[in-house]
């Protein structure tokens, strides 16, 4: 059975998902855990390999392995190293690291072209034409852009709060709810807030959590909130445009990835300052890097295939919700 099935990671900010799937595009093992982004956690390699662990008596059914990292193709020494991990647990057979907006981007589309935007812990846009020509837009971090993703959102209403505190801003409801979402003493909230920021072990994916207390506050229609919601949509959009005139087809169609576009506001306002609404995509980025080690294989992939992959990562969802995942070991031991 050498060969039999393939391996997707889809590796982020906030978590990651590995899962094994057969000829007829049947996910028959998920399994997931923390995020593995370097430039936020520095023990990644260890988080990633015992992740991989559980797979190891699968190896021989293993036919090709396609990893969606974060961070990958930003920093060469950097992307070198996730190559090792790859190739140290997988050895010789067929593999290919891409960055996880790529694997998305794979999926969105099912390998074909258009624009992927995703907002997720950080943001970027990867956009590929017809000939399969690709590039990219932003991903350069937060200290650097990152815009319009959680941790932009998140940086934007602690900015906000903090000038709030001082009587720079106006806005007491935002403030209030931000003060009793942290826990910090309404007496002395500036201090309370410098402590926060200290405190956290893993900054990055604990400020873009913050996104989804803007996202609340948005939906019962606080100004502040709305407004940064406006600007993460303003920012998005531009990274489309800018994907879209680049690549030299201003109506390539695009898709959305990632989990700030949970929000329900966040869609409807990138869509409106981008003129149209975004395609559903295809397949998870889970979905990209399995289709993507098909193809490696060259496995008869069709419509139908594609179609099935979908419906069973779906299921598995529904499954992992409900606490009953296919295992990565074997139903026979």
């Amino acid at each position: 059975m050498t060969g039999s099935l393939v391996l997707g990671i889809d590796g982020g900010g906030s978590k990651t998902l590995i899962a094994l799937a057969d000829r007829d595009g049947t996910v028959v093992a998920t399994s997931g855990g923390s995020g593995i982004n370097p430039m936020d956690r520095p023990d990644w390699r260890g988080a990633l390999d015992a992740m991989l662990a559980p797979y190891r008596e699968r190896l021989p059914e293993i036919g090709a392995v396609v990893a969606g990292l974060p961070a990958y193709g930003e920093l060469p020494p950097l992307s070198a190293e996730q190559e090792r991990a790859i190739a140290d647990f997988f050895g010789e057979r067929p593999q290919r690291v891409v960055n996880d907006v790529e694997a998305a981007h794979i999926g969105a589309f099912a390998g074909g072209p258009g624009v992927l935007i995703l907002s997720g812990t950080g943001s970027m846009a990867w956009a590929r034409d017809a000939a399969g020509h690709s590039l990219r837009v932003g991903g350069f971090g937060e200290a650097i852009g990152d815009e319009g993703s959680a941790h932009w959102i998140g940086i934007t209403a602690i900015a906000c709060a903090s000038r709030a505190m001082d009587g720079r801003i106006d806005a007491p409801d935002f403030l209030a709810a931000f003060i009793a979402h942290l826990g910090l003493d309404p007496a002395s909230p500036q201090d309370g807030l410098i402590a926060w920021r200290a405190s956290v072990e893993h900054a990055r994916s604990e400020i873009a959590a913050l996104a989804r207390l803007v996202d609340t506050l948005a939906e019962r229609g606080e100004p502040t909130a709305l407004a940064i919601l406006d600007s993460a949509a303003a920012h998005l959009a531009t990274h489309v445009e800018a994907a879209r005139r680049r690549i030299g087809d201003p109506a390539l169609p695009w898709s959305t990835a990632g989990g700030t576009f949970a929000s329900r506001l966040l869609r409807e306002r990138t869509a409106a300052r981008i003129g149209s609404e975004p395609l559903p995509p295809r397949l998870p980025p889970i979905g990209g890097a399995l289709l993507g080690a098909a193809r490696d294989l060259d496995w008869p992939v069709d419509e139908a295939w594609i179609g099935r992959l979908a419906a069973s990562i779906e299921n598995n969802a529904i499954h992992a919700r409900n606490g009953r995942t296919p295992s990565p070991r074997r139903d026979d031991q």
